[in-house]
């Protein structure tokens, strides 16, 4: 039983002494401007292991659901451009999002699952049959946290497979976005300007997004219509 407990333990303590520390201090836009020329020079002096090592940064921060990965996909388009820095932040939050996946349907997963209700149990059973497009909805449309969806789909048994597969496919255009807007940091910085981490929620970026997800549901309420059809008048 402690064993099953220990991943987490673990992760709360991080997280305990992360925020007791203000190490995120170290993560904000202001510490990524001044420290820009150090940045870049460590990129340089590690050439083709810089995606890497910038990979594992931030799945491990990711891994203990840090709530700094706007600042550091901003990071990556500044340090390697919007196409690779938004590759690496995606693949780092898909790896670091799956991470606290496992951990939490190892560990407490289970238990909410014995000691649920029937009208939770129900919404299991629908999560189940429609997993990837409730996740797909909740990944692509940025209305809730990021530790948040990664927890929902534990509570609820999804796959990893399949929470990795639709975690990275809806993850990617919001990753992109904030990439791309960190590729123009260096202009940014010389005017002493920071970035509107709010445009992926103006209309010409949400609007699409909120598209994908309405188009990602026909499945579920094909699924449901054909299952009202079956059932046998009254």
């Amino acid at each position: 039983m402690v064993r099953r407990f220990l991943p987490l333990l673990v992760v709360v303590v991080v997280l305990v002494v992360f925020f007791a520390l203000d190490l995120q201090r170290f993560l904000t836009w202001r510490a990524l401007a001044e420290n820009r020329a150090w940045l870049l020079e460590v990129v340089g002096r590690l050439g083709v292991l810089a995606p890497l090592a910038f990979i594992a940064v931030y799945a491990a921060l990711a891994a203990v659901s840090v709530p700094i990965g706007a600042v550091l996909t901003l990071a990556g388009g500044f340090l390697f451009g919007p196409w690779l820095g938004g590759l690496c932040s995606l693949i780092a939050a898909t790896v670091g999002g799956s991470t606290i996946f496992v951990i939490a349907s190892s560990s407490i997963g289970e238990v909410l699952r014995r000691r649920a209700g029937p009208s939770l149990h129900k919404v299991e059973a629908g999560f189940r049959e429609n997993a990837a497009s409730y996740l797909f909805i909740l990944r692509i449309v940025p209305l809730f946290p990021f530790w948040f969806v990664n927890l929902v789909p534990a509570f609820f048994g999804m796959r990893l497979r399949t929470f990795a597969i639709v975690s990275f496919i809806g993850m990617a255009p919001g990753s992109f976005v904030y990439s791309s807007l960190g590729e123009g940091a260096g202009a940014l910085i010389e005017r002493g300007e920071t970035p509107d981490l709010h445009v992926i929620f103006q209309p010409r970026v949400l609007l699409p997004l909120i598209a994908l997800a309405i188009l990602s549901l026909v499945p579920v309420v094909y699924k449901r219509v054909k299952a009202r059809r079956r059932l046998p008048a009254s």
